[in-house]
Formats: C-alpha cells, sequence, structure tokens
C-alpha cells in the first residue's frame, strides 16, 4: 500500500497552517497575500487529494488529481455563469 496519499494530505495541511499563520501576522501585508493564496490553494488541492483512494501509485495520483481539479474548475465556472441568470430570476 502506497503511503503517497496521506503524505500529500499531511503535507497539504502543514501549508494550510503555515498560510494560517502568514495571514495571522501583521508586519507586511504581501505576507497577508502571499497566506491567503497558500490557503485557497492547499485547500483546493486538499479536495482533490483527500478523494483518492489510498492505494493510488504516483501517476495514478497525478491523474486523477488533474481530474478532480478539472471537475472542482467546472462546478467554479458552472456557478460563475448561473449567477446573472439566477439573479434574473429573483426580480
Amino acid at each position: 500500500m502506497s503511503r503517497l496519499v496521506a503524505r500529500a494530505e499531511l503535507a497539504l495541511i502543514c501549508i494550510m497552517a503555515l498560510g494560517f499563520v502568514l495571514i495571522a501576522q501583521q508586519a507586511a501585508f504581501g505576507l497577508y497575500q502571499a497566506g491567503l493564496l497558500t490557503v485557497i490553494g492547499s485547500t483546493l488541492l486538499h479536495i482533490a487529494v483527500g478523494n483518492l483512494p489510498p492505494d493510488a501509485g504516483p501517476v495514478r495520483a497525478l491523474a486523477l488529481t488533474a481530474a478532480i481539479l478539472l471537475v472542482v474548475a467546472a462546478v467554479f465556472g458552472a456557478g460563475i455563469l448561473l449567477v446573472p441568470v439566477l439573479a434574473q430570476l429573483g426580480r
């Protein structure tokens, strides 16, 4: 059984924690922005990695991660495109 998925999840959680530390600091606005992007990126990747089978090898894990991220992007895109239509329904 491959430990790749578990290690990737742990790494993403650590990166997310680092992002929160960067957001919480008050010294530099640039670090705040970097922390915000870090949290957003690691969250999106964690959505994909969290849905991988635990025994996925490196190639399969990358392929499934790419496929899951495409689905997430499609859902976000559909949501953005549907906002004007749904807003018109409420008028």
